[in-house]
């Protein structure tokens, strides 16, 4: 119980600190259950969203279930990605890279990189209601736990000392892993129609290619690159999503 309220601590910021205080080494095993709280994340922008387009136009809709979403999350994964695409954009050797996006400011890239990032999320009001419902729900679980995997494959980037959250997150165990997978593949069989289901391997590329990047570059992760593994995975799988339903 600990280890799924620090889950929802460190991944929302709705009150659970209420509940109860959670001591500080359940938070180096919060990546296992990550999915678990997309499950919160993603009902909650799914239950926006349909509750939005009884009233406004799916357009806008959309817009409002993702400024629900920034605001559950504090925008902790968009802050991974801006400081990500800094990082990566504008530094060259491994340190200067850890530097920039230790940095609490944002840069050119970074800004540029949620521009990009929103303007394509954006697109997918294109899609009927209950489709998109049921893909946004599907992308924001599955994808959390397909990036959640990273700690399993790199090294942490820095020392414990230097994080900026002074936690290091711990690899999973056999068990965790088995637990994810249920929370993580539970929704797709449930509630994405089959036609959809090759999309689930674009994240799986995603993850790929981004840990090989992050090897190269900075011989491990960082919470950015977290948060930015995730969001791009996320944005990958709606897009073909997307694209099948026009094929």
């Amino acid at each position: 119980m600990d280890r799924i309220l620090a889950t929802l601590m460190f991944f929302t910021r709705l009150p659970f600190w209420r509940i109860k205080q959670v001591d500080a080494e359940h938070f180096k095993h919060v990546v296992p259950l990550w999915p678990l709280a997309g499950w919160l994340t993603g009902g909650i922008m799914v239950g926006v969203l349909w509750l939005a387009a009884q009233v406004f136009p799916l357009s806008v809709a959309w817009i409002i279930a993702i400024i629900a979403r920034l605001l559950i999350t504090g925008c902790l994964h968009e802050d991974g990605l801006a400081d990500f695409c800094d990082g990566m954009g504008g530094g060259v050797t491994r340190e200067r890279i850890l530097l920039i996006m230790k940095d609490s400011h944002i840069g050119t890239y970074g800004v540029i990189g949620l521009i990009i990032y929103f303007l394509l999320l954006t697109q997918m009001s294109a899609l009927p209601l209950s489709l998109l419902c049921a893909i946004v729900f599907t992308g924001d679980v599955w994808c959390k736990f397909v990036s959640s995997h990273i700690i399993n494959i790199l090294p942490y980037a820095r020392k414990e000392e230097e994080a900026k959250n002074k936690t290091i997150y711990q690899r999973m165990t056999a068990l965790e892993a088995f637990v994810g997978a249920i929370i993580g593949c539970l929704p797709f069989v449930l509630f994405l129609p089959k036609y959809y289901w090759p999309a689930l391997l674009a994240p799986v590329v995603v993850f790929i290619l981004l840990v090989w990047l992050m090897k190269r570059r900075i011989q491990g992760y960082t919470g950015d690159c977290c948060g930015a593994l995730f969001l791009i995975s996320e944005l990958v799988f709606l897009l073909v999503c997307l694209s099948l339903f026009y094929l």
